[in-house]
């Protein structure tokens, strides 16, 4: 339960920051603060949600997308994954992706930003347990 929580941080700040870069230079991202809310709680809403949508709708989309990823030599993933980022935006609110540009950016950066995260948040867990 505690990797699942820590993940979930992990994922939230790895989407802060792709949200953040991807406004700066101007791709269409971006959080709405709702009334009376706080972004953080949105990018923790966001997070939660990209998590379900990799684990339930994702897997069959790349099951119906098999073929033309074959072809593409697995290219064709880097669409699922942007419309997988673009999916998210749609059901939650507060949380703006503006075009599949803006998508396949997102999708990317935040592979990039959360996987050295996650390495580091649970390489010093690790280090800690072996004490």
């Amino acid at each position: 339960m505690k990797n699942l929580l820590l993940r979930w941080i992990a994922s939230a700040a790895a989407l802060v920051i792709t949200v953040y870069v991807g406004h700066a230079i101007g791709l269409g991202l971006e959080f709405r603060a709702r009334s009376g809310g706080a972004i953080a709680m949105t990018a923790f809403e966001a997070a939660a949600v990209i998590g379900l949508v990799n684990a339930v709708i994702r897997p069959v989309v790349e099951l119906i997308a098999l073929p033309i990823t074959c072809l593409t030599l697995g290219l064709f993933s880097l669409i699922v994954n942007a419309l997988m980022f673009w999916l998210t935006s749609a059901i939650v609110t507060g949380f703006r992706v503006e075009g599949f540009v803006a998508a396949l950016f997102g999708s990317i950066a935040m592979s990039f930003v959360s996987g050295p995260l996650n390495w580091l948040l649970f390489a010093a867990l690790d280090k800690d347990r072996n004490i």
